[in-house]
């Protein structure tokens, strides 16, 4: 099965044209190898303290971990995020998933909302969450943690077969999905997925950015930390959703994020020199 890699930044015809078909599509090489090193140290601090044993997932990890936090606004990101939304969206998540290493498949399922049901909105399932998935560990073969992805099933009329439901349910149109450390992939939430088995020795670590229209309720926070708040980037700030809006709810007056940051960007690494002297200089 053909892979759908796209460029980095700006979102071309041929990458929407892919991203609405397949309903996702894979950027390569956007970490460096001493950025994924940095985030893969991060994500295990983050779990550290959370002390996860088993497959697990930890929010909020940007507002304490610098290399995470330069994440939110990657610059061969976010443009693909602008593109298919526009310039008015927020950072709904960010979660930090671990799979031990012998960790098992998981269950096909759609991104959403367990208290309300996206499919409930509408056919096609609209665009309510769009992931951005940073792969911290390598996955150049299968059964090492991959994500595994059904081509097209966004738009899919019917659901998914009971017999897949569980954890063996095999399909034969699944697509394992095979990439370096410091690729990302990028998926609409009606896309069916899930958690490949992983038999290497060692825990896989991916970090999730879950972007959706500024009026979608945060998932992995209630409110905004304010030291965060205070310390981070103005743009970070407005994709935390923290912007005025003079005639709430979300009306056409709110000032769009101002994007000029992400141009002449040197891939964070003057950035991340600095929030990690903040981060310092705090404790």
């Amino acid at each position: 099965m053909p892979t759908p890699q796209v460029e980095p930044a700006e979102l071309t015809d041929t990458d929407r044209f892919i991203f609405e078909s397949w309903g996702y599509f894979i950027i390569p090489g956007v970490l460096s190898r001493p950025e994924v090193d940095q985030c893969l140290e991060a994500s295990k601090r983050l779990h550290a303290r959370a002390g996860s044993t088993t497959f697990a997932q930890v929010g909020r990890g940007y507002e304490t971990e610098p290399a995470l936090e330069r994440l939110i606004d990657h610059p061969a990101v976010l443009p693909k995020v602008r593109g298919l939304y526009g310039d008015r969206f927020i950072v709904q998540a960010g979660w930090n998933t671990v799979q031990p290493a012998g960790g098992k498949a998981g269950g096909w399922h759609q991104d959403g909302s367990g208290a309300y049901d996206f499919k409930l909105l509408g056919y096609p399932i609209p665009l309510i969450q769009l992931r951005a998935s940073f792969l911290l560990n390598d996955q150049l073969t299968p059964r090492l943690g991959n994500i595994e992805l059904i081509p097209g099933s966004h738009r899919s009329r019917v659901p998914l077969p009971r017999h897949a439901a569980g954890r063996d349910g095999d399909l034969p149109i699944g697509q394992v999905i095979c990439a370096a450390a410091g690729s990302v992939l990028v998926f609409h939430n009606a896309v069916w997925h899930r958690a490949c088995a992983h038999d290497g020795d060692y825990d896989r670590y991916t970090m999730h950015y879950i972007y959706s229209p500024p009026w979608v309720r945060p998932s992995d926070r209630l409110a905004n930390d304010a030291e965060f708040l205070a310390r981070t980037t103005p743009l970070r700030r407005s994709l935390m959703g923290e912007f005025q809006r003079p005639d709430a709810p979300y009306g056409f007056g709110y000032d769009a994020p101002d994007f000029s940051s992400l141009q002449g960007r040197d891939g964070g690494q003057a950035e991340l020199r600095r929030l990690a002297n903040t981060e310092k200089e705090k404790r």
